[in-house]
């Protein structure tokens, strides 16, 4: 059977699906619409996610990656009612979207290393004086 899932950075070496966390564990979900996968997407996208494929792919090799990964799966029936991403996400994904860092040389993310850190655009003491101003403001 073909499902529908969502996919971060496509067809890269830096390849990443969607999962939701339930417990400790992950969960791929796998549409059998390919609209209401899309609806999905458009939801994470609002939630400030990168913006995922959706790419079809045959059931059972999502059923065999999430056995040998540790996953857990779930099909969301046709015209079910409507899945919504839940309002918390992870903090950190073990994929980052592409040229958000290359920590190796060829545009890919190993998820490794941590990225270098950026130096602030304002110091403390000038954060603290443009909040007074805007507080003034009010």
């Amino acid at each position: 059977m073909r499902v529908f899932v969502l996919i971060f950075n496509a067809n890269t070496e830096n390849e990443g699906i969607h999962t939701i966390r339930v417990g400790d564990r992950n969960k791929i979900l796998m549409f059998e619409s390919e609209d209401d996968a899309l609806r999905f997407a458009l939801m994470l996208e609002a939630q400030d996610f990168p913006t995922p494929t959706v790419e079809a792919i045959d059931a059972e090799e999502i059923k065999e990656f999430c056995e040998s990964a540790g996953y857990d799966w779930e099909i969301v029936p046709e015209n079910s009612d409507l899945v919504v991403p839940p309002e918390l996400n992870v903090d950190e994904t073990d994929w980052q979207v592409d040229g958000e860092y290359d920590d190796t040389g060829d545009g890919s993310y190993d998820g490794y290393d941590v990225p270098p850190a950026e130096e602030p655009e304002f110091s403390a003491a000038e954060l603290e004086n443009i909040r007074r101003k805007l507080e003034g403001l009010l």
